[in-house]
Parts: structure tokens; C-alpha cells; sequence
């Protein structure tokens, strides 16, 4: 489970997020993160939207909790990055017969392309 410092609960932040974000994407998942340099340094904030595309509620709630785990153990990546991060996880109908291990590299993936730009 993230802990509430690191999750990003408000529209206001996904909209940022997502409208004025860098965005990367896979088969499984899109990446949208947004790097507030003008703000105070602070805890990486991470939200995560599951349509119903993706499944029913059991299918969607069990890709939640895979990607929060997958995300709280990474972590440390976006606390390195300058400034305030914010980072929203899509699913795409995909994510919910993927694997754990095809999800995780899936975002290790998408991650990298997104903070390296």
C-alpha cells in the first residue's frame, strides 16, 4: 500500500499529471508524469485510473493492487527527480491477463523513458 503522503488523491493533480505531463506508454500501461520544478522538493505523489475497459471490478481492483505495489517499490527512482513529481498510472484493457513480471516491466520501461526526457 503507498502511504497517503505519496498518493495523489486530488483531479486537480491528475489533470496536471495527464494534460501538461511527459507521457510513455506499453501494451499494458501508460506513464504520465508531471515535474513541478518551482515547487518545494516533496514526497512523489502517484494516482492510478483503471476503466472499466480493463474488466470487471474484481479485475480491475486486482490490477490496482499490483501496479500500487509495483509503483511503492519504486519510489526511490521518483524521489530523485528535481522538484515535485507527480505520476498517474493508466491501465489498458491489456494489463488485466498480464502477468506481475510483465507489468513490472512495463513500468520499469515506461518509467525510464519518462523521467529521462
Amino acid at each position: 500500500m503507498l502511504s497517503t503522503v505519496n498518493r495523489l488523491t486530488d483531479s486537480d493533480g491528475f489533470r496536471r499529471a495527464v494534460r501538461g505531463g511527459r507521457r510513455a506508454g506499453s501494451t499494458t500501461l501508460v506513464v504520465h508524469l508531471a515535474c513541478d520544478t518551482s515547487a518545494e522538493p516533496g514526497p512523489p505523489q502517484v494516482g492510478f485510473t483503471v476503466s472499466k475497459a480493463v474488466g470487471n471490478a474484481v479485475t480491475r481492483n486486482r490490477v490496482k493492487r499490483r501496479l500500487r505495489h509495483l509503483t511503492r517499490e519504486r519510489l526511490p527512482v521518483l524521489e530523485e527527480l528535481p522538484g515535485r513529481a507527480a505520476l498517474v498510472v493508466r491501465a489498458l484493457p491489456a494489463a488485466a491477463g498480464a502477468s506481475y513480471a510483465t507489468l513490472g516491466a512495463d513500468l520499469d520501461r515506461t518509467l525510464e523513458r519518462v523521467s529521462r526526457s
